[in-house]
């Protein structure tokens, strides 16, 4: 017999997803592990929705970064290993004994008016540990049971791992920490390296975290669906920790992540599902960077991808697509708000030709707008001359 629940079991595989892997693993190449798909890769690919390459070379665990350099266009993005060190240092610090530190800061910023002070000596700290992404997924749905049938008491969990379903594959995600109240809500706990300064961070890097985070709510809300109780509240406030000034002690914010989690909800839903996707693709194609050049950039070239410069921020494969972006002439590579200005209108020369009066409806608002905008170019230049 199980020692799992049937609550707390991933959902079954069938014969078609076993199919889907099989496929998923020839695209990435015999002797290619596949990469996990973590919250951060999951928040970019969330960003943008219609992007069929990045969603199935995910989805595959593609390692976009080794793809990149066979590609001949090398990536920048990435995390420098000095931040990565410097991150683990301060996560360790602050879960020191048990927690007690975490937990203080969760109680100081979203702890409710019920909830008691916690005390180390009764928080409980559930072992997480199991064999591979599936145990320790059904290992963390057990301790967030238990801990919901405890009420009363605080119940921190250190890198739980939670899964979510992507466009009919898999991710296996692992937030820093989530801790359930006394109540049995859930919050999820963000700890990050860079500096709160007098009380606030950078606003961008702090939009990443709660993208991130917001990812992993999703994901604990699917497990609390499935739970055969009260489904417990997943909060929609979580706990960002960062460095307090300049110094190693850590402080915190509340952060509400409603909108990211309406965001992320609704573009995850637009996804085309892997499958589809693959099913679409030419027999034999693969990713495999031990590939010919030629063979190689025609298995990538033969997935739609939609290129904005926000990529440049958020996917190693970036820079290639960039290339192949401005080599079409296509109007993505200027930026979305751009883009969504242009209407139909989606290559460069179409727009210059629909400016100069070569092609196009006059009576679109968007042709007759470059138009009248080309006019007033010329009338410029022609004043400018005189």
């Amino acid at each position: 017999m199980s020692e799992f629940p049937d609550s707390a079991r991933p959902p079954h595989r069938t014969t078609q997803a076993t199919g889907l892997r099989r496929r998923l693993a020839e695209l990435r190449g015999p002797d290619h592990p596949p990469r996990p798909l973590d919250a951060r890769a999951l928040a970019a690919l969330a960003a943008n929705p219609g992007c069929d390459r990045r969603a199935l070379m995910d989805g595959a665990g593609v390692d976009k970064a080794l793809l990149a350099d066979a590609l001949g266009a090398p990536s920048a993005f990435g995390q420098s290993q000095f931040a990565l060190a410097r991150g683990n240092v301060f996560e360790a610090r602050v879960k020191a004994d048990g927690g007690a530190e975490l937990l203080r800061l969760v109680h100081a910023r979203v702890g409710g008016a019920g909830d008691p002070e916690p005390v180390p000596e009764l928080v409980r700290a559930p072992d997480l540990s199991a064999a591979g992404p599936e145990g320790r997924t059904a290992r963390t749905a057990l301790a967030l049971r238990e801990a919901v049938q405890a009420p009363g008491t605080w119940t921190f969990l250190d890198h739980p791992m939670v899964a979510l379903d992507v466009a009919g594959s898999p991710a296996f995600l692992e937030p820093d920490a989530v801790v359930v109240h006394p109540d049995g809500s859930w919050t999820v706990v963000e700890i990050k390296s860079f500096p709160m300064i007098d009380g606030a961070a950078d606003p961008a890097k702090v939009g990443a975290a709660a993208r991130q985070a917001a990812v992993y709510v999703l994901a604990l809300e699917q497990v609390a669906a499935r739970l055969p109780e009260a489904s417990p509240v997943v909060r929609d406030r979580v706990v960002l920790v960062c460095p307090k000034d300049f110094s190693n002690l850590p402080a915190a914010s509340a952060v509400d992540v409603r909108k990211q989690l309406s965001v992320t909800r609704r573009q995850l839903t637009r996804l085309t599902r892997i499958e589809d996707i693959a099913a679409a693709l030419p027999p034999g194609t693969a990713f495999d960077p031990a590939l010919p050049a030629a063979e190689l950039r025609a298995a990538v070239e033969s997935v739609p991808a939609t290129y904005a410069p926000e990529c440049l921020a958020a996917c190693e494969l970036a820079f290639h697509c960039r290339d192949r972006s401005r080599a079409a002439g296509a109007v993505t590579a200027l930026g979305r708000p751009l883009r969504a200005e242009l209407g139909g209108l989606t290559t460069v020369d179409a727009v210059l030709a629909a400016a100069r009066g070569e092609s196009g409806d006059p009576a679109d608002p968007t042709v007759a707008a470059l138009r009248r905008a080309a006019a007033l170019r010329a009338e410029a230049l022609e004043g400018a001359r005189c």
